[in-house]
């Protein structure tokens, strides 16, 4: 398991493409909040919005996660220690004034990077007008 990818995976790339192709500029692999160990894929700086791209098994998808017959203990206790810490980090950002978005990696990259220009566009507007 230490092989799988957690940068710049094939669902991450697509999502990336489709930001970038929409007009979107960003930062990737950043942390938003210093002193905060928690890195996401894609930062949108100014409109303080952070892009999580989530693995079904590894979050715990709630459509198509799978639980390992071998060794269930502890598969099922890191999948829900990571799923504690992802609503730690969306309150965390959440709680500095961040907005914090997770694409689950079944999501088709067209419709999520869609849902993200909305909100940063949305962020953007709001903070041009504060």
């Amino acid at each position: 398991m230490s092989r799988q990818r957690n940068r710049n995976t094939e669902v991450e790339m697509a999502l990336r493409r489709a930001l970038h192709a929409a007009g979107l500029r960003y930062r990737v692999h950043r942390r938003p909040l210093k002193g905060v160990r928690r890195e996401a894929d894609v930062v949108f700086g100014p409109a303080r919005v952070a892009v999580f791209v989530d693995g079904c098994f590894w979050h715990g998808c709630p459509l198509h996660a799978t639980w390992p017959k071998r060794n269930s203990d502890f598969w099922r206790t890191k999948i829900e220690g990571n799923r504690r810490r992802d609503r730690d980090t969306d309150e965390r950002l959440a709680s500095a004034g961040w907005l914090s978005v997770r694409v689950w990696e079944h999501e088709d990259p067209i419709e999520a990077a869609a849902r993200v220009f909305a909100l940063v566009v949305t962020r953007r507007a709001k903070t041009n007008h504060d």
